[in-house]
Formats: structure tokens, C-alpha cells, sequence
């Protein structure tokens, strides 16, 4: 099959079409005639060498994908040869064909393109693991997205309006902040021209949101510790800003506030597997009543994949950038 190889690390030119071995089919997993694959961060990360598959996965990049089941393995009951299927994966996703375990597998709701269904598994996890499984992010509570107009904050704008929360937002442009407020945000701050930790105090009556989402990590952290209301919860999902800082402890203290952080792609098989189940459940009719609609910015073949880390690393894009297998 043909697939994306890191050459070596470095710049987006590494990324070479390759044509390299089937993936083997284990009893417990599904074999998947990849449609589309969605590109994250942490595969630009990984591009570099700064962050490799976990023991086992695929060295080939890629954490989700959608396509059509082509055979499955002897233990596998709930899926069947020609379903349509998107799926959650530790890597593997830039390629013709991917090898999944069936707990990580998720059908394409049938209002949905089969390569549009690509750019869901990884954010819906990501966002349902983390703000609501961990955090508890509830009805009537506030929420901040750090990066609004990212994957993951287009996406969880959708769901928390979806669930009823209001939802402030951060991001470096008006037209990302126009986008933003087009999927439902309430409140959309422009942190180059502004600053957020004002800007949430005055639109919350001094008080602070109950819940920040962020991908920023350190040169965030005492801003957005101050942002949060009592018993408010931050969750890190990402270093863009740094991962080494120093803290005022008494703001945890005095407000009662907790500071979680969480991948998804070095938790279990079976963690993934309760994950994705918590999604299908919680989040899937949502998809399937168009609540939650997929923001694809760009549309480019597999073998353009250097491209579509550009554009990530340009950081212009307005939710999900997608690669379309052969």
C-alpha cells in the first residue's frame, strides 16, 4: 500500500509518499480502506522528533481516519465487511489501508461525508475525555477555548452550545473571532489586541468562567488561573507556550481551583475504548441531528501532506485540514 513515511526529522519536506507493507490484522481489530485521515498537531510534532508513536502504534503519522471496513478480525462481532466507519488511532492514519482495535471504531453518521467523518474521532475524544469526563463541564456552567478556531475549538464550541454552556473564546484574528461566533461562541476575545483575564472578569461580574480548555501550557498559566470562577477546572492539553513555569499555589488554595492535564494517544486500548463508547453515546446524536457540523478548511490529496502541515504550522487555518487517500 502507499503511505506517508517520515524520511527523517525535520520540515514538512520529510513527508514522502512511500509504498510500504499491509498492516496486519489481529483478532480484535478491524481492517480499514482509508477515505481521508485528518492532520493534529502532534503529528507536526512527531515530524520533528519530538514526539513518538507509543510502543506498538504505527511509525507511519496519523490519528484518525475514516473509510470501509475490508476485513475484520476472528473476535470482532460488531462490525462487518463494507461498513462505513471512522476511528480513533495511535497512529497510521497516512496511508491506503490502517489496522484498528474495534473498540476504537465509530460508525459515520449517515448525514456525513465518508471523508468528512475524518475529522471527528480526534477532537470529539479529546474534548469529551477531557472537559467533560474529567473536569465535569455542565449545563449552565462558563467555558474558555483557548485557539477557538482550531480542530479541537470549533469543535467544542458546537458541543458546549450544543449542551448549554457559554462559551468564551480566544483567538489572533477577526476573522477567526467572526468563525468562532458563527459556531455559537458567546464571547470572542482577541488576545493580540486584548487581554482575556480582563476581558472574562468584566463579562462575568469579577467572578471567572467554571472551565478553560488550553493548548497554550506555560505562558498561560497564572492568567489562566486567574480567569477562573471558585471550584473552577483547567485542563492543559498542549505546550504550545511552554511546559516549564512557576505558579502562585495560594490562587489553587484560595479559590479552590484544580489543574489537570491529559493526551490521548499514550492512554490504553481499553481506556480509548471506554472513551470512544462515552462519545458514541454523548456525542454522535449530535452529529447525526446536525447539531455539530464537521469546519474543514482544506481538502488535499494524501500525497500533499507537506502542504497541509504548512498550513497547520502557519496556524491560518479555521478548524480541520484533511487528507484524502488514493
Amino acid at each position: 500500500m502507499k503511505a506517508i513515511v517520515i524520511t527523517e526529522a525535520g520540515g514538512p519536506e520529510v513527508l514522502q509518499l512511500q509504498e510500504v507493507e499491509d498492516p496486519k490484522l489481529k483478532d480484535d481489530e478491524i481492517l480499514i480502506r482509508v477515505a481521508a485521515t485528518a492532520l493534529n498537531r502532534a503529528d507536526t510534532l512527531q515530524r520533528m522528533g519530538r514526539y513518538p508513536p507509543p510502543k506498538g502504534e504505527s511509525e507511519i503519522p496519523g490519528l484518525e481516519c475514516s473509510g470501509v471496513v475490508e476485513a475484520v478480525g476472528k473476535n470482532v462481532s460488531r462490525w462487518k465487511i463494507g461498513d462505513k466507519v471512522c476511528a480513533l488511532v495511535g497512529g497510521g492514519g497516512y496511508a491506503e489501508k490502517i489496522t484498528v482495535p474495534a473498540g476504537q471504531v465509530l460508525p459515520v453518521p449517515p448525514n456525513l461525508s465518508l471523508q468528512d467523518a475524518a475529522s471527528f474521532p480526534e477532537v470529539a475524544c479529546t474534548v469529551w475525555s477531557t472537559v467533560f469526563m474529567m473536569s465535569h463541564l455542565s449545563q449552565g456552567e462558563t467555558f474558555l477555548i483557548h485557539g477557538g478556531s482550531s480542530g479541537i475549538g470549533t469543535f467544542a464550541i458546537q458541543l458546549a452550545k450544543y449542551l448549554g454552556i457559554k462559551v468564551f473564546i480566544t483567538a489572533g484574528s477577526e476573522e477567526k473571532l467572526a468563525a468562532c461566533k458563527e459556531l455559537g461562541a458567546d464571547v470572542c476575545i482577541n488576545y493580540k489586541t486584548e487581554d482575556f483575564v480582563s476581558r472574562i472578569k468584566e463579562e462575568t461580574g469579577g467572578k471567572g468562567v467554571d472551565v478553560i480548555l488550553d493548548n497554550i501550557g506555560a505562558s498561560y498559566l497564572q492568567r489562566n488561573l486567574e480567569s477562573l470562577n471558585f471550584n473552577g477546572r483547567l485542563f492543559i492539553i498542549g505546550f504550545m507556550g511552554g511546559s516549564v513555569t512557576e505558579i502562585n499555589l495560594g490562587s489553587l488554595l484560595a479559590r479552590r481551583l484544580t489543574v489537570q492535564a491529559a493526551g490521548l494517544r499514550n492512554r490504553s486500548q481499553e481506556n480509548k475504548a471506554v472513551i470512544v463508547s462515552e462519545v458514541e453515546k454523548n456525542v454522535w446524536p449530535a452529529i447525526a441531528a446536525g447539531k455539530i457540523k464537521p469546519v474543514v478548511y482544506k481538502r488535499l490529496p494524501l500525497e500533499e501532506a507537506a502542504e497541509g502541515h504548512r498550513i497547520m504550522e502557519s496556524s491560518k487555518h479555521i478548524g480541520k485540514i484533511i487528507l484524502l487517500a488514493p
